[in-house]
């Protein structure tokens, strides 16, 4: 891949959840979007979405010539890559399905066009199995739900993605204020799902053996460490944790009772009872609030750590705190 032409015009293949959220980002950050979905409703579903986004993202700020007005939808596949720089997938999870689609999209697309996939479940030597032609232009770009309002963007190539298209897909989310995060071996998962993962295998643990309540460990999860993991990873944060010694300091310190309470994390079976438990206490939690009512607090919240993030700089570099030193 040797073109290196601004990407100015994104085609989206799928406009569910993720699909929307991408498209009303892209839009906010002045591209062309051709959006494409075969779902019943799609185009109205897709542009209320969008349009539901937009305060929020005018709150986060605009680039030059956002605007609604540059969305076009189409059901016809070949019809939407007319013009595309770059295609975002957000097609079933289904090896089979990404495989077929693969094989269209490398006949019609020109070579340089990079095809990127949110797939958060398959990895990209499977998927590019499909585009015979050019699976060096194929790669993952797995977003964060929703992507529209956190950055995060994980960046994993496939046996045959060549690393100009890693290059150039990185450079491209950066250009747009994503955050990327470099994968160097294929994993199921990725990175931050499997973060979650491990985490959410001892929270089911604890409220299924009666610990704690659903409501209670989110109150230590939220208002504990997740008010530091707002701010700064795991690794830096034991960096500070080991005070002026340090990450040196910290292992010193705590390797030996950190792994003394590996030992007795639990692996709970998500068995129908286990599950029933699980869900009657999160209702307890949500009590009457409807599932939009917590999403708007979410998005609200997560739009304050946005704009502080942005705006609170070190005294030192004058960089943003979450920036790489």
């Amino acid at each position: 891949m040797t073109d290196t032409k601004p990407i100015r015009r994104v085609a989206i293949i799928g406009t569910g959840v993720i699909g929307a959220s991408w498209a009303a980002l892209f839009l906010a950050k002045g591209l062309h979007v051709v959006a494409t979905d075969i779902a019943p409703n799609a185009e109205a579903s897709l542009r209320k979405f969008v349009e539901s986004a937009w305060p929020a993202l005018t709150r986060l700020g605009l680039s030059p010539g956002a605007s609604l007005a540059n969305l076009t939808f189409t059901p016809a596949l070949e019809q939407a890559l007319v013009g595309a720089d770059l295609v975002q997938e957000n097609g079933p999870e289904r090896i089979d399905f990404k495989q077929k689609l693969y094989g269209q999209l490398d006949e019609l697309l020109h070579a340089d066009v990079i095809i990127a996939s949110s797939s958060s479940g398959l990895t990209m030597s499977e998927i590019q199995k499909g585009a015979a032609t050019h699976p060096e232009r194929c790669v993952i770009a797995h977003p964060f739900n929703p992507p529209h309002l956190i950055p995060l963007v994980e960046i994993v190539g496939g046996a045959k993605t060549s690393e100009a298209t890693i290059q150039r897909v990185a450079d491209f989310y950066t250009s747009i204020g994503q955050r990327t995060v470099r994968v160097n071996k294929e994993m199921p998962g990725h990175v931050a799902n499997r973060l979650q993962a491990a985490l959410a295998r001892e929270v089911y643990y604890l409220v299924a053996e009666g610990v704690v309540s659903a409501a209670d460990v989110d109150t230590a999860l939220s208002w504990g460490p997740g008010l530091r993991w707002g701010v700064m990873g795991n690794m830096m944060l034991n960096h500070l944790g080991g005070g002026p010694g340090g990450i040196e300091h910290f292992f010193q310190q705590f390797s030996g009772p950190m792994t003394a309470w590996w030992k007795t994390l639990g692996s709970p079976v998500l068995s129908p009872d286990v599950q029933k438990k699980l869900i009657d206490s999160v209702h307890a939690e949500t009590g009457s609030r409807s599932i939009e009512t917590l999403e708007a607090q979410r998005d609200e919240i997560l739009l304050g750590l946005l704009e502080l993030r942005r705006n609170v700089r070190s005294p030192k570099h004058s960089k943003p705190l979450d920036s790489a030193a």
